[in-house]
């Protein structure tokens, strides 16, 4: 397969990269002269809202990690750690009573005092409206206020995952006085949160970031942040090549641009950072239609699938074979639940099915038009198929556009797709839930839940009471049950993972070397100018 390096550059894709260059120089000459102790920081994709109720992607959660905090974190360790929390969550009342109590320094960047009513007007606004509300998967039964800086939760049931809930950058705080007008509903250009950045400037392209003065933490090593987003990573790559961009981050990057920027870091021309691996990328199979209807043909896709030559031949390895949807850090380095490529047992079940010989199972395949990644792996997979599975299966593609698919995803209309997931925190449900939790089922397809919207409308009779199970033990008791829940996964197979991603930024010699936080996210207030 040729590199996409080599590809034939038309007039139109010309033009564009062009003008995002432009647009680069326009948006970085926002001052006659640049102030040095600023620093300008890429991503590719756009943000078109800051309000933490509807923050769902890369992009705009890693800027609202530098605009807010969390209650927790997790340290390099995986120990839960106070960050606007002042104590380790209190559990009573048979685990259905969590009491947190809260630092009393910490202001809002309007001035306003952060206490037990602000962080209450934030969840219950968050449980109302938030796009990813599911998170709380109706565990929160009540949010109390006992005290000025006491926060209560009482629950529906006993949940060993909720620590790791509060340390999701979805329930950092914002200012009540600020949002009073948008208890239902979003403020989308503003952010008004206790973080170590305020926000001075916003659009679309661009966002501005000053040192919060009176912030209660760690201060900024720097002056400030300009953040940039553009859909076209050429423009970006080319921006950080010259200079123009002082660090970049990978996420949407095309596999070229990334094994070149990390031989410039191998040459010494650029520093590196490197993040947790987080991210999934998987493959959802629409089971409530033939023909992934029938099991084993789900199964005989799960093993037509050649992970190694797909990770070397798109990413040249910078990816890694997945055959899990947890990622492997939070089990331990496990990595064995979905079964690897083998062609052969492959053939059988088509055979089985009434295929090969004279003829081919069709299926579609669909790949967000927009991530250079996906259209690589459809390519690659496409041709692996017609290599060596050809008498028994033949793959179609189709381009649709990321916004086009979420939206459609829940509706059933694709067949098969490659999508990516980071979990909301780092912990296994957070990976499990959002796949294969489901409200209402009939025998095996789910009518109503996560896993109607995330497009596979699977499930198993046990799958709920387990999932729910899961999030009542503690310990290995948890981690076993959490394991089985994964292995009842892939024996339904309608999911089937592809690889795992670690974030990177590069910096330019100047700058310091990124650091990311144990959710995969850039710490934009440790970055410094060195001279």
């Amino acid at each position: 397969m040729p590199k996409q390096g080599n590809k034939k550059i038309t007039f139109p894709s010309l033009v564009f990269a062009i003008t995002s260059l432009v647009l680069i120089a326009s948006l970085t000459a926002c001052k006659p002269k640049r102030n040095s102790a600023r620093i300008i920081v890429g991503s590719t994709g756009k943000i078109t809202s800051l309000d933490p109720a509807q923050a769902n992607t890369f992009q705009t959660l890693q800027l609202l990690r530098a605009l807010g905090d969390p209650l927790y974190k997790l340290d390099n360790n995986g120990n839960l750690s106070p960050v606007l929390a002042s104590g380790l969550p209190q559990i009573s009342n048979k685990g259905l009573t969590v009491s947190i109590p809260l630092r009393k320094d910490v202001l809002f960047h309007d001035g306003t005092i952060f206490d037990a009513y602000a962080m209450a007007f934030s969840l219950k606004r968050f449980t109302r409206i938030g796009t990813l509300n599911y998170i709380l998967g109706g565990r929160i039964a009540s949010i109390e206020t006992p005290e000025k800086y006491l926060l209560r939760l009482r629950l529906n049931r006993p949940s060993s995952s909720l620590q790791g809930l509060l340390t999701s950058i979805n329930l950092t705080p914002v200012s009540p006085k600020a949002y009073a007008d948008h208890e239902n509903n979003f403020l989308n250009k503003r952010f008004v949160g206790t973080g170590a950045y305020k926000l001075s400037n916003f659009q679309v392209q661009k966002q501005r970031l000053e040192p919060f003065e009176e912030y209660w933490g760690e201060t900024s090593k720097n002056k400030g942040i300009d953040y940039i987003n553009l859909s076209n990573s050429t423009a970006l790559f080319g921006a950080m090549r010259t200079g123009e961009v002082d660090v970049l981050i990978s996420n949407s990057l095309d596999e070229d641009q990334k094994l070149a920027l990390n031989n410039m870091k191998i040459q010494g021309k650029l520093k590196e950072g490197v993040g947790p691996a987080l991210e999934i990328g998987y493959i959802t199979l629409l089971t409530n239609k033939y023909p992934f209807n029938q099991k084993r043909l789900r199964k005989a896709l799960s093993l037509s699938l050649n992970r190694d030559l797909i990770s070397k031949r798109v990413s040249y390895g910078l990816r890694k074979p997945l055959r899990s949807i947890i990622p492997p850090t939070l089990k331990g380095g496990k990595d064995n639940t979905w079964p690897s490529y083998n062609p052969i047992e492959a053939n059988k079940l088509y055979e089985s099915a009434g295929f090969c010989q004279g003829k081919q199972l069709s299926i579609q395949l669909t790949f967000r038009s927009n991530v250079p990644a996906d259209k690589l792996f459809a390519l690659t997979w496409q041709s692996q198929i017609k290599q060596d599975l050809n008498s028994c299966l033949k793959l179609s593609l189709n381009g649709v556009e990321s916004t086009t698919v979420y939206r459609q995803l829940g509706e059933g209309a694709f067949q098969a797709v490659i999508l990516d997931w980071r979990g909301a925190y780092p912990d296994p449900e957070a990976y499990l839930y959002p796949l294969l939790s489901c409200r209402q089922a009939k025998g095996s397809i789910c009518e109503s839940g996560e896993a109607a919207i995330s497009g596979s409308f699977w499930t198993d009779k046990a799958m709920e009471s387990s999932l729910r199970l899961g999030d009542q033990l503690l310990g290995q008791q948890r981690f076993k049950k959490l394991l089985s829940i994964e292995k009842k996964a892939a024996e339904g197979s309608a999911y089937l993972p592809v690889w795992i991603v670690r974030p990177k930024a590069w910096a330019q010699l100047h700058i310091s070397t990124p650091e990311f936080d144990s959710s995969g996210k850039l710490l934009l207030s440790r970055l410094r100018v060195l001279r």
